[in-house]
């Protein structure tokens, strides 16, 4: 079920990945009337031979839209994840959509925790509606609620309204 994995050395260093393209490449063999056998190198035999140098990679805070562009701009679909020289794990363009992705009420729940971590519970009301995220209430500013609320991955937009937060008994879906 895995893409890619990342190849390390014995000391732990990332030296290189493996991908399905890489693990295919040279393994079929081209139709012997279109090439003379003696012409043909035998396949790979070792992930050395096969693996992805140099490798692109990203720490554990770089930002979901970088995260992306590079994964497009070098035509990859897996980066290794380092935190300082230890692989801290790989990320997917499956878990880029899977972040991507969420639902109205997920993205309102995300919002409302990082908002809960910065001002406490109860500040803000947090409603998502197809990634536009609107928040009621006061807290550390409007500025800083919605740069925090839209550094979700999955927000579109964000609007701030000041003031005191609805009462949650009047609170409805994805609130």
């Amino acid at each position: 079920g895995f893409t890619a994995l990342p190849v390390v050395d014995d000391d732990g260093a990332l030296v290189g990945i493996v991908t399905e393209a890489d693990v295919l490449r040279g393994r079929v063999r081209p139709d012997p009337r279109s090439r003379p056998a003696a012409d043909r190198p035998d396949p790979p035999r070792a992930v050395g031979e096969v693996m992805t140098v140099p490798v692109v990679t990203v720490r554990p805070g770089t930002d979901l839209a970088e995260v992306a562009a590079l994964m497009v701009e070098h035509g990859r679909r897996a980066l290794p994840v380092l935190d300082g020289d230890i692989l801290a794990g790989i990320v997917t363009r499956r878990d880029l959509v899977r972040c991507l992705g969420r639902d109205d009420a997920g993205l309102a729940a995300e919002v409302r925790r990082r908002l809960a971590l910065l001002d406490g519970p109860g500040h803000w009301t947090v409603v998502a509606d197809a990634g536009l995220v609107t928040l009621a209430g006061h807290g550390s500013g409007p500025g800083t609620a919605a740069s925090l609320a839209g550094a979700v991955p999955g927000v579109t937009a964000v609007h701030v309204t000041p003031g005191d937060p609805p009462d949650p008994d009047d609170a409805g879906p994805g609130r």
